[in-house]
């Protein structure tokens, strides 16, 4: 494996060395007060057998000691960048690709939630299928709940332009072969996507206006536009610390209950996504569709059903901001 801080160069590398044969990798993983889920995900990096990858783990102004934790007990393994405050999905991306060009010029970057754990063989996967295409610019594995290690989160996802909605491919199925081969795909999830360099020079790094929520979705979509293919590698996979739910009005679990900002974010950025991406007729009908029935659902939703007054507030400020471009 090469070290992030004295990756050798290529030509004093020996002519039997497995990296000549595999260009580099650099993994970015955001840390945000996770340190439990992220010490695993790296855990499980240390297993993969792909020879030449650098990890940088960026650290999101966490709370606590996260950054000294990892620094003692990964240290030769990983380069650690701490921020002075959140940066959110976007930024905090955005700062470790930045620092992997200046220093290391990888051939591709790998963003990585931290709430994942992979398969030795899933970037060895992920890379073989992105070499034999000079026109797909994006690929992800196939997702698992980590809950549920055969149900299937996603094998990339579907946008709906007239309705503004997205449909995870294979969503809670149990895996039984039907997606084993490699698919294009509108756009991958962002707990784990391989960017290709020449994507990133060619249109840009994430939308920091985004921060979190639909920042991969738009990614792809830039990219797409740009003339390259997003794909989805059945054979690489990891799994995903997502709750699973059996219906979307099921409640949660007190203990996995979280913050309105996710609907905030999730609200706001549809929106934003749509006036970005969408033509005039595509954003009529979405308008529609959001007002004549999903605003109205999400309203029952947390109103009559989870009686949570907090989070219906955050949802109709992402609406409202989203709506007066916030």
């Amino acid at each position: 494996m090469c070290s992030p801080r004295n990756a050798p160069t290529l030509w004093l590398l020996g002519r039997n060395d497995p990296r000549m044969n595999h260009p580099k990798v650099s993994i970015i993983i955001l840390n945000w007060n996770g340190l439990k889920d992220t010490i695993e995900c790296l855990e499980s990096l240390k297993k993969v057998t792909y020879p030449n990858y650098e990890v940088t783990v960026v650290d999101n102004a966490s709370a606590r000691d996260d950054v000294k934790i990892l620094r003692e007990r990964f240290e030769g393994y990983i380069h650690i960048i701490q921020n002075d405050k959140n940066y959110g999905y976007t930024g905090g991306n955005n700062i470790g690709i930045r620092h992997s060009l200046a220093s290391s010029q990888p051939d591709y970057f790998l963003i990585l939630n931290p709430d994942t754990v992979v398969n030795p063989d899933f970037l060895s996967r992920m890379t073989e299928v992105a070499q034999k295409d000079a026109l797909i610019g994006i690929v992800g594995p196939k997702v698992y709940f980590y809950d549920f290690p055969n149900c299937i989160q996603s094998v990339g996802a579907k946008i709906n332009m007239w309705t503004g909605q997205t449909t995870p491919i294979g969503l809670k199925q149990t895996d039984v072969g039907q997606y084993d081969k490699p698919r294009e795909v509108d756009y991958v999830t962002g707990c784990c996507m391989l960017v290709k360099k020449e994507v990133i020079s060619k249109i840009g790094l994430f939308d920091e206006s985004y921060f979190c929520y639909w920042d991969e979705t738009d990614y792809c979509t830039r990219a797409r536009k740009a003339g390259y293919k997003v794909s989805c590698v059945p054979d690489s996979t990891i799994r995903h610390k997502a709750p699973m739910k059996e219906k979307i009005w099921q409640k949660t679990l007190a203990s996995r209950q979280s913050s309105g900002l996710p609907l905030y974010y999730s609200a706001r950025n549809n929106f934003k996504f749509m006036r970005k991406h969408a033509t005039k007729l595509q954003y009529t009908s979405f308008l529609i569709c959001f007002f004549g029935y999903y605003f109205w659902f999400m309203t029952g939703l947390c109103l009559v059903y989870h009686r949570d007054f907090g989070r219906l507030a955050s949802f109709y400020r992402g609406v409202m901001d989203g709506l007066l471009h916030r």
